[in-house]
């Protein structure tokens, strides 16, 4: 909110004028205010592993992070040459893979990734869109400096509390948005519905019919499933609900089954279809894959898009934009050591205690070391993990993140903070959401944003030009 001097940024003018009359009670009203809309609304997130906290309220600051509309067209163009690039590479993989062909990338970083589908190879998805909602998580460090943490490409979630945020401040703090220009995010849901029928196949006779396919109400994002397809006027439906009939895929209906065109899945490959992934898989849908390869039905986001969430695959992505758009990324990657590699490995271990280690296809802060944060028995337990599976870590420098002040009992109070902003992929448009989903460590001191590990949200600002 401050520059070095101690007066406000020009994009927080407006609203540190407001903030400075406000009266410390009346805002610590407001708070209590805001956790009873998130409790009456049902906006929880499920733990997994912790018996006496199954079910919890992520914690939401409402001091609004604010960014100028300039900072945002360079992050904004920035994410879209990334976006389109991660979905030229997956089709390059699965097909002629001409970027291993050209020595851009090691074969074994395909080859042996659990998250590439061996069946996908050959096939293009409807509109040759992989990637139809992507989360890409951005940190900054610098007046103008973004780095790329990770690209979401499976199942990205989150953008419900975008939502739900943005619907509380408007509630509690009307005022705010009369004096500020602040860029909607509220047609999110219809830009997804539009996007996604833009992705149906080409055996879709009519208006596209949508489904959000849900692992159940026991699955953490479970919320956010059930918000999105009321939002956006899609059925929500379990694998159970559906079957293969006369070559498509149809839902259960008081009238009979009604076939699907599109399916914006929220499990994950393994689950999809029973007969060609996991057997044991009780929430897909046996078949499904096959009516997907013979273009029967849209899956988003494409099976086998995982592979772009790899951690190993993401150090490359300087070369993959480069590859593909022939310009030099406009975001930077954080730099990245790939513990498979001996002199990588030796390095990681040398200097475990500063450095962020993570599994590579970790996700939620789960199976991670913060070196700098961790206590001895904890260095000496993933020095063990890292010797004996190096192949499944990468390590990365500790970042000075940015800080953006949150509302304490003591007052104004700075936490560190990444940026989720949505990227919807249609065949003819990429769109990207203004804003997106702001993380915060609520400790002080804390690196961790994470839901999953006691981080919190905020309403995310992109003001007007």
């Amino acid at each position: 909110m401050y520059a070095g001097e101690g007066d406000p940024r020009a994009a927080y003018s407006s609203y540190h004028d407001w903030f400075s009359s406000q009266k410390p009670k009346a805002l610590k009203q407001k708070m209590r205010e805001a956790e009873a809309v998130f409790r009456r609304t049902g906006i929880t997130f499920n733990v997994y592993g912790q018996k006496d906290a199954e079910e919890r309220l992520i914690p939401f600051d409402i001091v609004p992070r604010i960014i100028a509309a300039d900072e945002w067209a360079k992050v904004s163009r920035g994410i879209e040459q990334r976006v389109k690039a991660l979905n030229a590479f997956l089709h390059d993989i699965y097909h002629r893979q001409e970027i291993v062909r050209a020595g851009r990338l090691p074969a074994a970083l395909i080859e042996n990734n659990e998250a590439f589908l061996q069946q996908m190879i050959g096939v293009t998805p409807p509109g040759g869109v992989y990637t139809h909602i992507v989360g890409t998580d951005l940190v900054r460090t610098d007046k103008d400096e973004f780095y790329v943490l990770e690209d979401n490409a499976r199942t990205p979630s989150g953008v419900s509390y975008m939502l739900e945020n943005r619907e509380t401040m408007l509630q509690m703090f009307p005022e705010l948005f009369a004096a500020n220009k602040v860029q909607r995010v509220s047609n999110y849901p219809h830009s997804l519905r539009r996007s996604l029928s833009k992705c149906a196949p080409n055996l879709c006779e009519d208006k596209p019919v949508l489904a959000v396919l849900t692992p159940g109400i026991h699955n953490s994002a479970y919320f956010e499933h059930a918000f999105l397809a009321e939002q956006m006027g899609a059925e929500l439906v379990e694998g159970h609900d559906l079957k293969i009939k006369d070559g498509r895929v149809c839902m259960r209906t008081t009238q009979g089954y009604k076939k699907i065109d599109v399916i914006y899945r929220r499990i994950d490959d393994d689950y999809l279809d029973p007969l060609n992934f996991d057997p044991n898989s009780m929430l897909g849908v046996p078949g499904i894959f096959d009516i997907y390869r013979a273009g029967g039905i849209t899956i988003a986001n494409a099976p086998g898009a995982g592979i772009a969430d790899d951690k190993a695959i993401y150090s490359y992505m300087p070369d993959i934009i480069e590859f593909y758009t022939g310009e030099p990324a406009l975001l930077k990657n954080v730099e990245t050591w790939r513990c498979s590699e001996p002199q990588s490995l030796k390095y990681v271990l040398d200097n475990l205690k500063y450095l962020v280690v993570k599994e590579v296809h970790g996700s939620g802060g789960y199976g991670m070391l913060i070196g700098p944060a961790a206590n001895k028995k904890e260095l000496s337990d993933f020095e063990a993990k890292l010797k004996a599976d190096p192949s499944n870590y990468i390590a990365q420098p500790t970042l000075a993140l940015s800080t953006t002040p949150v509302f304490t009992k003591s007052g104004l109070s700075p936490r560190h903070v990444d940026l989720r902003p949505f990227v919807l992929v249609a065949p003819d448009h990429i769109e990207i959401t203004p804003g997106g989903l702001t993380r915060v460590a609520m400790e002080k001191g804390s690196l961790v944003v994470n839901s999953s590990q006691g981080g919190g949200t905020k309403d995310t600002w992109v003001l007007e030009a």
